[in-house]
């Protein structure tokens, strides 16, 4: 039995990070929806999916159903994260009724009932009501479901990210490929053949391989910084103020190198600021630039974010970069997916038994 061909729709598509994995897989991608305007150009020039501006609050199951042609549906999204993320929590109350994007995604889910849905989203979401609902009418819909906190290591991701990844197939159980990376992808492998930059210039050949600028003293804080170290380990003249006080004192991976032989932090939508986290380069004197950023997102080198007529905004492009699901985990959801539909497809095919001339009435043998 031949299996057939997936049609996926992409909600809270951003840049395309899903989309371009589930395309590696051999999902076909038919459309991806998004409110940002920017995620247009690079979800569109490097995917073969149309890219739609919308609210996903303004959309209706009819008009989901109407992209879908024939063959399995797969409704996969990356709810925006931030209401659920540690740091918005300890700044905002824990409100759920606030966030309501998921629920949204699960009307969607009920009106347009695909075969296939796919979830990706920060760990803390497993701790609020709203993913306990979420779960529960996958459920009552006849879903199989399957979630799991998933390191990002595991699957050759170059960054120490841990996301929650839910699969629900009505064809049956379906679950997350086992892990394909014993030993984590380091920095070293992953950016230190890429040309060297300067802090504030761009490498001529690629406008996103570009670093923020540094003011002074923060270029004397990295020339002092450690690759693995902190601001602990600088002269104290060097010491910003908040950092002295005990309130700062826990945040050690700020100004931070990163070390060669080890992954990166998770990238984050200010992982091109040197003071934002540990995003200092571990060698040269600058933050790590975009490109770098995308890599350790496992974006292809070649992956364009911004037209030949736009220039590098380190804020809009960082937003792109660090919100992405990465490309590599997209890919891994893509081929769970695949091994789950072929699995279905061995258990439903006929099965085949030879009739012989000693458990026959007839002479001969045949199948049935």
């Amino acid at each position: 039995m031949a299996m057939k061909t997936i049609q996926t729709i992409d909600l809270f598509c951003g840049a395309g990070g899903l989309t371009h994995g589930l395309e590696q897989a051999g999902i076909k991608v038919i459309a991806g929806y998004d409110l940002d305007p920017a995620c247009a150009y690079p979800y569109e020039a490097n995917n073969k999916a149309r890219f739609f501006e919308r609210d996903i609050a303004t959309l209706s199951g009819d008009e989901l159903s109407s992209q879908w042609g024939d063959g399995l549906r797969l409704l996969a999204g990356c709810a925006p994260c931030q209401p659920f993320s540690t740091y918005m929590l300890g700044k905002q109350e824990r409100d759920n009724s606030k966030w309501n994007l998921l629920a949204e995604f699960g009307r969607l889910v009920v009106e347009t009932q695909p075969d296939l849905v796919s979830m990706e989203n920060v760990p803390n979401l497993r701790k609020m009501d709203i993913f306990t609902d979420f779960l529960r009418l996958l459920e009552t819909q006849g879903y199989s479901v399957w979630w799991k906190i998933v390191s990002c290591l595991e699957y050759g991701i170059p960054q120490k990210r841990s996301r929650l990844v839910l699969l629900a197939s009505k064809l049956g159980a379906i679950e997350l490929k086992p892990a394909t990376h014993a030993n984590a992808v380091t920095v070293r492998e992953a950016i230190g053949h890429l040309p060297p930059v300067t802090a504030g210039s761009p490498n001529p050949e690629d406008s996103l391989h570009i670093a923020s600028a540094l003011s002074p003293i923060n270029y004397q804080r990295i020339r002092a910084s450690k690759p693995g170290g902190s601001w602990r380990d600088w002269p104290k003249p060097l010491v910003a103020a908040c950092h002295k006080k005990t309130t700062g004192e826990r945040y050690g991976s700020v100004y931070g190198r990163m070390t060669w032989d080890d992954p990166a932090p998770t990238m984050t939508t200010l992982c091109y600021g040197y003071g934002n986290g540990r995003f200092g380069h571990p060698e040269q004197d600058r933050a790590i630039t975009l490109r770098e950023a995308a890599i350790f997102q496992t974006f292809p080198e070649n992956y364009q974010f911004l037209s030949s007529q736009e220039a590098a905004t380190f804020r809009n492009l960082g937003r792109l970069i660090g919100n992405a699901v990465p490309v590599r985990l997209g890919e891994v959801v893509g081929l769970s997916i695949l091994e789950h539909l072929a699995q279905v497809d061995s258990v439903a095919a006929p099965s085949k038994r030879v009739c012989t001339v000693e458990n026959s009435p007839r002479i001969g043998s045949f199948d049935f």
